[in-house]
């Protein structure tokens, strides 16, 4: 969305607002792959609006949402809907047994690596991997309450993936593309 300052002050907002707890500079750094000065500046001008709130733990510098500002509630709405279905996405299908890799594709993905067109109505989401279709559909109406919008799960298994010999696995490769966990992330963490 064109409200936010810069791309990476949207994701920055989103890992803030929308995360269940508080996060060091140099997590967010890592969450967001920038660098931790630039971050560090981001959070010290929204800290300085009032929007985020610092804490020194040690050499930690520690960020939260101020909730005591009016202006953040809304906000944080405005953020789930521009930034929030990469982060709503993470946090309910990544901890599911056997996702390898997790995507966004479809409208929003276009929608948030820039291309133009209306605001999208749902969030489609590629599974890859061998998991349980009742979790996994679980987990979409998990992330639909949050997002308010409908999320669309496509699992597909690792082979038929990585071959994509498939009309619509080679259209799916051919658009917008959002990658939310690769191979090496899922066993790093």
């Amino acid at each position: 969305m064109a409200i936010f300052r810069s791309q990476l002050q949207g994701e920055l907002l989103a890992q803030v607002l929308l995360a269940p707890r508080a996060a060091s500079v140099s997590e967010l750094a890592r969450a967001l792959d920038a660098p931790v000065a630039t971050v560090h500046r981001e959070v010290a001008r929204l800290a300085s609006a009032g929007v985020l709130v610092t804490t020194r733990f040690g050499r930690a510098l520690v960020v939260t949402a101020n909730d005591d500002n009016p202006a953040v509630a809304p906000l944080r709405d405005l953020v789930l809907i521009a930034f929030g279905p990469r982060q709503v996405v993470l946090d309910e299908f990544a901890p599911l047994a056997g996702v390898e890799q997790l995507f966004i594709f479809g409208s929003w993905a276009a929608r948030y690596l820039g291309e133009a067109g209306p605001v999208p109505g749902d969030v489609d989401v590629l599974v890859v991997g061998s998991l349980d279709r009742d979790a996994v559909y679980d987990a979409a109406e998990r992330a639909a309450q949050r997002l308010h919008r409908e999320v669309n799960p496509t699992v597909v298994s690792a082979p038929r993936w990585a071959s994509g010999d498939e009309p619509f696995l080679r259209q799916v490769r051919s658009r917008p593309l959002v990658s939310l966990l690769e191979p090496a992330e899922r066993n790093s963490a």
